[in-house]
């Protein structure tokens, strides 16, 4: 083993973690879930063989920094002779401000706190996190990178919204987000497909939550997602693009509050709000109801046709990318989403797409279509690793 980094994702209820040396090699993976409730720790080495299996079943009221202290002490405890040089962040939200990471320190943490009202369910728990290495390591670096930085260079045309100007002005706009998984694709397939990847490429990021991106010679020029991370795509339990008006109803003939609505849209809607059954689509695609069916049928016409309309935003399309969970796993859900572009030219290869790529597209086909596994956590490692290079040991 090497000198490692940790990084952290944090939610609400759960801390994502990975292990990873300055090399690259993922040394262990993990997940703290069920804040709140039971926290359950597990950690896993990069074969998938069990490292960590830790309850609290009375541990509802143990926070996020009581909980990252197992977890830090676990880290260097298995690093053995080697150490924890710093610790990588996923923070949803940079603004307009945070492009690239930052070496988070009490003026940044500030600047990041002013942005909460434009990541509402995410940002505050990024930075609890942030909050609780700093109390429990308070000499170990700590960086941010942020899932809007690879859009920020996106031009004002897709950035704006068609409001007054003073909404523009308070930082009302389209700022994008999964931007650290479309960084990490378009790096991967400029080293897969250098010719490819200098042209037109659309990047679907198709999990629970998921957007498509518009890139032209691996820079961000459009993307479904906007303001929040409701937009664009139908997702898992989020409605994806939504009529205004919808929420008006909400508000005018169902008296519903801010909170209650917030809730419909992120978290009863999607899959889960169509099918009535379940936001997982190996479930749904594995169902004979007529709901199930329903739902998946307008996910995948959702997605194509916010891919389409990226085209716009490059004047037409010259290769395709699947990535994330159901984007690399589901091979129905690919073939229906291609099936409905079809008139772009595209034409899968069944075989190659039953096998998951990594490309599956037919030799007829006008446009490449690929499969490659997005890695958010290694990107976060690379950046942080990054910036701590050059600094003192």
């Amino acid at each position: 083993m090497a000198d490692a980094v940790l990084v952290l994702n944090a939610g609400s209820s759960s801390i994502k973690f990975a292990l990873i040396e300055k090399s690259g090699a993922r040394v262990a993976y993990g997940e703290i879930e069920r804040i709140g409730e039971a926290p359950h720790f597990q950690g896993f080495d990069h074969d998938g063989a069990v490292l960590v299996d830790r309850h609290w079943a009375d541990g509802a009221a143990l926070s996020h920094e009581d909980l990252l202290g197992p977890l830090l002490d676990w880290a260097e405890t298995h690093l053995g002779a080697d150490r924890l040089i710093g610790v990588g962040h996923r923070i949803v939200h940079g603004g307009t401000d945070f492009s690239a990471p930052v070496r988070l320190d009490p003026t940044i943490m500030a600047a990041l706190d002013r942005l909460t009202p434009l990541a509402p369910l995410h940002q505050p728990h990024n930075l609890a996190a942030i909050r609780a290495v700093t109390a429990l390591r308070p000499d170990l670096p700590q960086i941010g990178c942020f899932d809007t930085g690879f859009h920020h260079a996106m031009p004002e045309v897709a950035t704006r919204l068609p409001l007054p100007a003073r909404y523009h002005a308070a930082g009302v706009r389209r700022y994008g987000f999964h931007g650290l998984s479309y960084e990490f694709i378009a790096a991967r397939f400029a080293a897969l497909d250098p010719a490819a990847a200098a042209g037109r490429v659309i990047a679907a990021h198709i999990g629970n939550g998921a957007s498509a991106c518009a890139m032209l010679g691996g820079r961000s020029i459009d993307t479904s997602m906007g303001f929040t991370a409701l937009d664009g795509l139908m997702m898992g339990t989020r409605t994806g693009a939504l009529d205004p008006g919808v929420v008006l109803y909400m508000i005018e003939q169902e008296r519903r509050s801010a909170a209650e609505i917030s809730h419909i849209l992120y978290s009863e809607s999607g899959l889960l709000g169509v099918s009535g059954l379940d936001a997982d689509m190996r479930n749904l695609l594995a169902s004979t109801s007529s709901d199930a069916v329903l739902a998946v049928d307008l996910f995948c016409y959702r997605a194509a046709r916010e891919i389409a309309g990226l085209t716009v935003a490059l004047g037409g399309v010259d290769a395709l990318i699947f990535t994330a969970g159901i984007g690399e796993h589901a091979a129905p859900v690919r073939r229906m989403i291609c099936d409905k572009l079809a008139h772009f030219g595209i034409g899968l290869d069944d075989a190659a797409n039953q096998r998951h790529g990594p490309i599956i597209s037919s030799r007829a086909s006008r446009v490449a279509v690929w499969v490659i596994p997005t890695d958010e956590e290694a990107m976060i490692a690379r950046h942080t690793v990054e910036m701590l290079r050059g600094e003192p040991a």
